[in-house]
């Protein structure tokens, strides 16, 4: 019984990897081009991470190795081979449900609204891959075997972006997101062979004895650190690497929630707490500060934006950002929280706009919406309830990983104080920013007048493929399902199992742990809880009350408003012009010294090839009219002469004898005179 639990995982993995297989190779021959093969497969795969997870309580943790490769004797490396194989503990396990939960309502949301596209079979092979990607990334147990799948998640994301890569801008939203993520991955790959040439080894428990045996310490240790969480800036969409994520809403609707919710995005999340005893007090600093500054820029460009799939997009970025904060202050476990339930509620707010979108025949502005409450009330319901889940309301599942990471934030001020305290002050002042352009979404697109009656006439709710996962992701956004108690995580099944560690390894003295030890930070951030919650509903109360005021009782003209402060609308509008200011630096320089380089391979490079061509081949004419002229000239010239002699002596060849002895008498009789002469 234990060895087939151990071997489970594998299992896990390969289910959608087969499914892709399939798919790509028989889907045609199957019913519906296999899409409920597919959901079902997925389906079984979540009912095993299930069991998984449930199993830990009995197995605790487990590690599976086989060899990968060899490299036979290597006197530089000192390490002749390479294991692969994977490692289930509280973080694993968790993960795998949440991939594939959200993974099999994308599958079963998919059936109806993907329904006649030309591309349906190879739509759900992608899936398939993507999903077998991140299952492959959550259970490595080496850091190398994660980057292989962390690329290969990238792949699958490009397929799927570019999936109606007919038109122009899923093209170029696709190579967007590739080539913006190869930068931090980049980085990431630096940070990876930093750590294995001072610490021989890519597993992740060798990584972590390595650094507490010193073998990686002070500014190398902060630097590996720091290249590591390049990559998460890149997957997670962390600034300055952020701007990929809005494009690529050009994708399906589904996979804006199979990507948004729990899988490519939050690989740089599990990234970060999978490391996260490894990392110094700097890095963790750089960490808490790019965090914030994600969480607080991509608020700000919400406010604004009028495509119900940018809101949520910018919304996911800003919530990213409040992960990234609440692992480099320290409390990893509520960032990793905060993970699991914006998964649900982020997944629900998708697949809501999806359904929004396919009501209204592929409607995406929330300007040409308004009133669809009647006309979609299982949608408006379930999105209302993922909103009071990402706005922090009470009884809600975002509440409790929010206000958990809130306070985390006061303690941090009240630890390290000074700037630090700037931290608190942005959390809180996003979470306001957060209640009040949810609302705001929810206003334009349900409540209110229909503003487009023409769409609003021929709206219509959701067949029951797509409202059965919006109502399973609505009801798991309720606190019930983590914590028992409304008003706190602490209790619950999560926190148990994740847990903060008692202390960081040798050498990777955290800010958190620097003035106090665990027990008193844990003091701190439990002493904040009550203070943290009180502003919290505040600000966010603030936020919902500003929106209805606004937007739904109208006691504010917000087009007088926008054109009184345009500066700072523009500003948001245009997301902080940071992909004109891209083009401006890295397109623009880029493809300058693109130009340039093509200018000197075309002008000095090939110049110098054709140049030397074309001295070969005067060189060769002029050697040839040398060979003709001259050589040739010569030797005919000789010939001739020959043969002129020829004519002259063959008259003397008369055949007669004597003629032939007074020739030989004459010769005689000069050489004679000729010697006396000498």
């Amino acid at each position: 019984m234990e060895f087939a639990l151990h071997k489970l995982p594998v299992l896990v993995l390969l289910i959608p990897l087969f499914s892709f297989l399939v798919l790509s190779f028989f889907g045609r021959k199957l019913p519906r081009s296999g899409d409920w093969f597919a959901t079902t497969l997925i389906f079984i795969n979540l009912g095993f991470s299930l069991f998984i997870l449930y199993s830990l309580t009995v197995l605790g943790k487990y590690e599976f190795n086989v060899e990968w490769f060899n490299l036979g004797e290597n006197k530089i490396l000192g390490i002749t081979n390479f294991y692969a194989g994977f490692q289930i503990d509280h973080l694993t396990a968790i993960m795998l449900v949440v991939v594939n939960a959200i993974s099999a309502f994308v599958h079963l949301f998919s059936v109806k609204y993907m329904e006649g596209d030309a591309k349906y079979k190879k739509y759900y092979a992608y899936l398939g891959l993507f999903t077998f990607s991140m299952l492959g990334l959550v259970l490595g147990n080496s850091i190398l075997l994660m980057y292989v799948f962390w690329e290969l998640v990238g792949v699958s994301s490009y397929l799927l972006i570019g999936f109606w890569y007919e038109k122009p801008a899923p093209q170029e939203a696709a190579k967007k997101a590739f080539i913006v993520n190869r930068i931090g991955d980049a980085g990431f790959l630096l940070g990876i062979l930093i750590i294995f040439f001072t610490i021989g080894s890519f597993t992740f428990n060798g990584i972590f004895e390595g650094v507490a045996a010193g073998k990686l310490s002070g500014g190398m240790l902060t630097a590996a650190g720091i290249l590591l969480f390049c990559g998460a800036v890149g997957k997670s969409a962390q600034f300055p690497l952020h701007v990929w994520l809005p494009d690529a809403m050009e994708g399906p609707t589904p996979v804006s929630a199979l990507i948004h919710a729990a899988t490519m995005v939050a690989a740089g999340v599990y990234l970060v707490a999978r490391v996260f005893v490894m990392l110094s007090a700097d890095a963790l600093t750089v960490i808490t500060y790019i965090g914030v500054i994600t969480a607080f820029i991509s608020a700000t460009i919400a406010l604004t934006q009028n495509d119900i799939k940018k809101v949520l997009a910018y919304s996911t970025i800003s919530q990213l950002g409040y992960m990234i904060m609440a692992i480099g202050v320290g409390a990893y476990s509520f960032g990793f929280f905060h993970l699991v339930t914006h998964a649900f509620f982020k997944a629900c707010l998708f697949l809501t706009a999806g359904s929004v979108i396919y009501g209204l025949h592929h409607v995406q502005d929330i300007r040409e919406m308004g009133g669809l409450r009647k006309k979609m009330p299982i949608t408006f319901y379930t999105f209302l309830m993922a909103t009071l889940a990402i706005s922090g309301v009470p009884l809600t599942s975002g509440f409790l990983s929010k206000d958990a990471i809130l306070s985390a934030t006061l303690a941090f001020g009240s630890i390290n104080g000074g700037i630090n305290y700037i931290v608190p002050i942005l959390a809180f002042f996003v979470a306001g920013l957060t209640a009040f352009y949810m609302l705001r979404l929810l206003i334009l697109t349900f409540l209110g007048e229909p503003r487009n009656k023409e769409k609003y006439d021929h709206c219509h709710e959701s067949p029951k493929q797509m409202t059965i996962p919006l109502i399973s992701l609505a009801v798991l956004s309720f606190f019930g399902f983590f914590s028992f108690n409304p008003l706190s995580g602490d209790g619950g099944w999560f926190l148990n199992l994740v847990k903060m560690p008692e202390h960081l390894l040798a050498g990777t003295k955290g800010f958190m742990y620097q003035l106090l030890p665990l027990e008193e930070y844990m003091e701190h951030v439990h002493h904040a809880h009550y203070t943290a919650m009180a502003l919290s509903l505040i600000i966010s109360g603030i936020g919902i009350l500003t929106a209805f005021t606004f937007y739904y009782w109208k006691k504010v003209n917000v087009d007088k408003l926008a054109d009184s402060i345009k500066p700072l609308y523009n500003f948001s509008l245009n997301k902080w012009y940071f992909d004109e200011l891209y083009d401006k630096i890295a397109v623009s320089t880029t493809m300058g010294l693109s130009r340039m380089s093509a200018w000197f391979d075309n002008n000095i490079v090939d110049g110098a090839v054709n140049g030397a061509s074309t001295v070969t081949r005067v060189f060769s004419k002029y050697n040839g009219l040398f060979d003709n002229i001259v050589v040739d000239g010569l030797v005919n010239l000789t010939g001739g002469i020959v043969g002129a002699f020829g004519l002259i002596f063959r008259k003397f060849q008369t055949g007669r004898i004597q003629t032939y002895i007074a020739f030989l008498l004459f010769g005689i009789l000069i050489m004679y005179f000729v010697f006396r002469v000498m």
